[in-house]
């Protein structure tokens, strides 16, 4: 039998490490929305299972490009893999507290706030509440064109072209399943 990490990485993030190592210690996207679902729920009570990840190519333009979307009264939260990869490839140190906004963001959605503006908001008191007002994630919760300029929230009803292609990221949403593989 082998341990599941998520546990591991809850059990750690519980005995009040630090989220910023933890974050840094992240090897992955599961992993990080993990730390996404313990700051939720430390802050708000709130938390929901059974999610999934796709990562595809939604594209951009000059107006500019969608991080994600999350289509209401599904169990999937969809980012766009094009700005991911900008981030990673010309600021490093950003990506994952990229990644951490996102998430949170989406997975804000996800537990019923669909507002734009309030979700921001929540975002925002959760990353400034979990990491302080100066850390990265805060301050792209706060002004997250500061970062990536072209980037946009997409509007309440927002949906992708329909030739898109869609890539589920394995191992998403680990604390939702069994503590053991067998």
């Amino acid at each position: 039998m082998i341990i599941n990490r998520a546990s591991t990485l809850l059990a750690d993030v519980r005995t009040d490490l630090g989220f910023d190592s933890k974050l840094q210690s992240a090897k992955d996207l599961p992993d990080i929305f993990e730390l996404v679902k313990v700051a939720v729920r430390k802050s708000t009570g709130r938390e929901r299972a059974g999610l999934m990840l796709g990562l595809a190519n939604l594209g951009g333009g000059p107006q500019g490009f969608v991080g994600a979307f999350y289509p209401i009264a599904t169990n999937i939260i969809v980012m766009n893999s094009l700005p991911l990869k900008r981030v990673k490839e010309t600021d490093p140190a950003l990506y994952k507290p990229y990644v951490f906004h996102i998430l949170l963001h989406e997975y804000l959605h996800t537990l019923g706030i669909i507002d734009e503006a309030a979700t921001r908001q929540k975002a925002y008191e959760i990353s400034t509440m979990t990491f302080g007002k100066e850390h990265p994630v805060t301050q792209l919760a706060a002004d997250l064109s500061r970062f990536v300029p072209k980037l946009v929230y997409p509007y309440y009803g927002w949906q992708p072209s329909e030739d898109y292609q869609l890539e589920l990221v394995k191992g998403f949403d680990k604390s939702s399943t069994s503590s053991y593989i067998s």
